[in-house]
């Protein structure tokens, strides 16, 4: 399954479970997974760690043109930037944030997408972001934009974080759920839009597992000229 195509492209808003399913997804078709999210994430870290100011975009975008991240271990589950290991770093409450923002800088995203899409060349890989089926890789052989209610996806977030111990009230996570769905959706560099083509799935009361079967079910379609 999936050997027609080379690459598979998953967008949706913060907490869709993108990640989550796009990983359980590459492993079911023996891809290799990268979740664009955290090169962001890397390159917001590194700049508050720099006291790079976030409005300065000059700056920013020479950051990230000149902090090559690499993703290592199984399913690049490691994070290094600028040869120090961050993957816990990355989930910290002030790189949460600040992220949308940085995201926001077109010589960021410019930086960035020439990175992902050199890591797209080799194929058979999962990609999952905002921007993925419009952006870095508008050629994928599948692309699929996931989404569900602000109102569940801070559901989902909040029990995440609170199952990492954080102590954090529902009704913020909502808050800035909606918050950074507006700036994703209103940023002026590859806003968070469906491509034309992609397929929508709509995860709201779905399990993670149910959606993967869906999405496998996308890919066959697409090998049999059916999509």
């Amino acid at each position: 399954m999936g050997s027609q195509i080379r690459v598979i492209a998953i967008d949706g808003p913060v907490a869709a479970g993108k990640t989550v399913v796009g990983l359980k997804l590459a492993e079911r078709l023996g891809f290799q997974f990268l979740d664009t999210g955290v090169m962001y994430r890397a390159i917001t870290w590194l700049a508050l760690q720099q006291a790079v100011p976030m409005d300065d975009s000059h700056l920013l975008g020479e950051l990230a043109r000149l902090s090559p991240i690499d993703l290592k271990g199984h399913n690049g589950s490691q994070v290094v930037v600028s040869g120090r290991e961050v993957s816990r770093e990355l989930r910290d409450p002030d790189v949460e944030r600040h992220v949308s923002l940085v995201a926001q800088v077109p010589q960021v995203r410019q930086a960035l997408v020439m990175q992902q899409r050199r890591l797209a060349a080799a194929g058979k890989l999962v990609m999952v972001g905002r921007d993925i089926g419009t952006v870095v890789l508008p050629d994928a052989g599948l692309k699929v934009f996931m989404s569900a209610s602000s109102e569940e996806r801070a559901r989902r977030r909040w029990q995440e974080m609170r199952q990492r111990g954080r102590d954090v009230e529902y009704q913020q996570v909502l808050k800035e759920i909606k918050e950074r769905d507006y700036l994703d959706s209103h940023r002026s560099a590859s806003p968070l839009v469906p491509a034309r083509d992609a397929r929508l799935l709509e995860t709201e009361g779905l399990t993670e597992e149910q959606v993967v079967v869906l999405i496998l079910g996308m890919i066959q379609e697409v090998c049999r000229g059916d999509g």
